[in-house]
């Protein structure tokens, strides 16, 4: 792929454009398809001097047929060469259609190309941004920008390469006939034609292009409505929020009605008025050659071939219109995807960075300073250290920065000062392909990729066998239940996994973290979404998946980190205990409060269960009574 930048378009000119694009149109790497470009140019040029060919033979078929001029066979001859001249005139329009559509079909796959590499390049710098600037974005919105960009870099690459330049050579080709054949006055009149022409399409299009940004802004506000709404399917229905849903979505939709309706009507004035320009050039023109016509300087084949010119050009022109509206409306599609292409990655490799070189997999947090905000710092001094092999758990109330430590972990954010390391290597002097194959991740809310149950164990190391993906399922207790289903491994788990239930989605997030076998693990709240049953459950998974690795275990329910070699009490971003279970109890702080708020809510939601089954085992009693009596 080609590694030149592409800028913002900022300027908006249509020769910026060229310039980033040809690259692309014309690639270094490409040998057949700069062969295509070639013969596609030439190609170009053999259509219009074909294009202009024709109208000669049109003119002798007429002198011929009118008897004047030089021109002047005996009687067979005139029954047989305007014949022959006509055939002649419609064989080179078909010539020239042909050399049109060979020229067409050698650049398609230049165009392609262009619209392939750019979309791609886009996808993976998409990819490449922080978690941050993902974060602030709506997937919706974003998904649009790209889509319309790419439509947008398709129509540029077509409209500029394969009919701007034929039509700036049809122009001068037109213009040094007539100057050559019938003088510089015609010139004139046809430059001062073709001249306001463009003035005007040039004036009305930019001031469509305000009318088309307001559409586009109402297009990517109704799909972005759109699919949040349908990401959240379920949560439209529990607070049975349908109609207000549906009215959003249509207001979106009313603008863009009422956007739309006005690019409609503008287009129709802009061919109204291109159409009033173009005709009184050409009627001063053939009233001119009318006139001599009149006066024998020239024959009726002159005023025919004339005509049939101005006929050609208006084709052309015609064009130019098109092609100016579509390539400033290309320009507004792909202006926010230039300006995606233009945003620094906040996280990038040094250039002299190294792959990770894990041995024992210690994790160390030295003095560590982040904020996501300026005015708001998250984590203040934080330095702890797990060892080769041992758990820590981080437990803390909300905000105090569990999560943020994770994150930094996987350098999804750099911090600020301090020093996050991987036995001893700062993770920001090695590559982060190579942490983050690293570490592996069990998150609070695991979301699965609408593909099936295998995809989604296998996304764990894509080149796994089958009986290596099953084995990660029985190791994470899914494997029986995966069994059952219809399809088995190839069931597919639907948007975002919903057709799985949490504990299942749970076990195939470990299944995949099972089947990465990652040196260093976090588990962030992994359970804390879970029934008190389903957790045990998970948490034997957990156990096993954790054996002899570097864990982290970031929670909410402390039941889950009593065996962890030591607990992290994080408050306001700072260290406020640490130790074991028993020795944080023994101090009677922050997390032996939080033990005994957490112990007495089970012990409550314990109480009320079990006074529920005994009322239930009390109805089916009563019942039971009453069917005897």
């Amino acid at each position: 792929m080609a590694e030149k930048t592409v800028s913002a378009a900022d300027s908006g000119t249509t020769l910026q454009t060229l310039r980033n694009l040809w690259p692309y149109m014309y690639p270094a790497d490409r040998p057949d398809l700069r062969w295509r470009v070639t013969w596609a140019t030439l190609l170009l040029i053999v259509a219009k001097l074909v294009l202009v060919a024709g109208p000669y033979f049109f003119k002798w078929a007429t002198d011929a047929l009118a008897g004047t001029g030089q021109y002047k066979p005996p009687l067979p001859a005139i029954l047989l060469a305007p014949i022959a001249l006509v055939i002649a005139y419609n064989f080179l329009r078909l010539v020239q259609l042909g050399f049109n559509q060979l020229r067409d079909a050698l650049f398609a796959r230049v165009g392609q190309h262009a619209v392939r590499q750019l979309a791609f390049r886009t996808f993976v710098h998409m990819h490449q941004l922080s978690l941050r600037f993902h974060l602030e974005r709506r997937t919706g919105g974003l998904s649009r920008i790209i889509e319309r960009g790419t439509k947008g870099i398709e129509t540029i690459v077509r409209f500029i390469m394969l009919n701007t330049a034929p039509t700036v050579l049809e122009f001068a080709l037109t213009a040094g006939i007539f100057a050559f054949t019938y003088g510089w006055k015609y010139v004139a009149v046809v430059a001062v034609t073709v001249a306001l022409y463009v003035w005007f399409t040039v004036r009305a299009s930019d001031w469509r292009i305000g009318i088309r940004r307001d559409m586009n802004d109402s297009d990517t506000d109704a799909n972005t409505k759109a699919i949040d709404s349908l990401l959240n399917f379920e949560t439209v229905k529990y607070f049975g929020n349908e109609v207000m849903e549906a009215q959003r979505f249509d207001r979106s939709m009313a603008r863009y009605e009422a956007a739309a309706t006005r690019i409609w009507t503008s287009l129709g004035w802009l061919n109204f008025g291109q159409g009033v320009i173009y005709g009184l050039g050409t009627t001063v023109v053939m009233c001119m050659s009318a006139y001599e016509v009149m006066n024998k300087t020239q024959t009726i084949g002159d005023f025919v071939f004339i005509n049939a010119m101005l006929i050609q050009l208006s084709v052309p022109l015609n064009f130019i219109g098109f092609i100016y509206r579509e390539i400033r409306q290309g320009l507004t599609d792909i202006e926010h995807m230039f300006d995606l292409l233009g945003v620094r990655q906040e996280v990038v490799d040094k250039p002299d960075a190294k792959p990770l070189a894990v041995g024992a997999g210690r994790v160390e947090f030295r003095d560590v300073h982040f904020s996501y905000d300026p005015n708001r710092k998250i984590l203040k001094g934080v330095s702890f250290e797990v060892p080769a092999g041992k758990t820590v758990a981080i437990v803390g109330p909300s905000g105090a920065g569990k999560s943020t430590i994770s994150r930094l972990l996987f350098r999804f954010y750099d911090v600020q000062s301090g020093a996050v390391l991987i036995d001893g290597q700062d993770v920001r002097d090695v590559t982060q392909e190579s942490l983050r194959s690293a570490i592996g991740m069990v998150p609070q809310d695991t979301v699965l990729f609408n593909d099936t149950v295998a995809y989604n164990i296998r996304y764990g190391r894509v080149d796994a066998s089958e009986d290596e993906v099953r084995r990660a399922a029985e190791l994470a207790q899914i494997g029986p239940f995966i069994e059952r289903l219809p399809d088995g491994y190839a069931t597919m788990v639907g948007e975002r996994g919903l057709k799985l239930s949490g504990g299942e989605k749970q076990r195939v997030a470990i299944a995949r973290t099972i089947l990465k076998a990652p040196p260093i693990l976090i588990l962030d709240e992994a359970t804390s979404a879970l029934d008190s049953h389903t957790e045990q459950e998970i948490q034997t998974a957990l156990d096993l998946v954790s054996k002899d690795r570097t864990t982290i275990v970031i929670a909410h329910r402390l039941s889950t980190v009593i065996s962890a070699d030591e607990i992290i009490v994080l408050k306001d971003g700072q260290i406020a205990e640490r130790g074991t279970h028993a020795d944080l109890l023994r101090q009677r702080g922050l997390y032996a409060s939080m033990w005994d708020r957490q112990r007495e809510a089970t012990e409550a939601e314990e109480r009320l269960r079990i006074a529920r089954e005994t009322d239930d085992l009390g109805v089916v009693v009563r019942r039971r009574t009453e069917e005897v009596s």
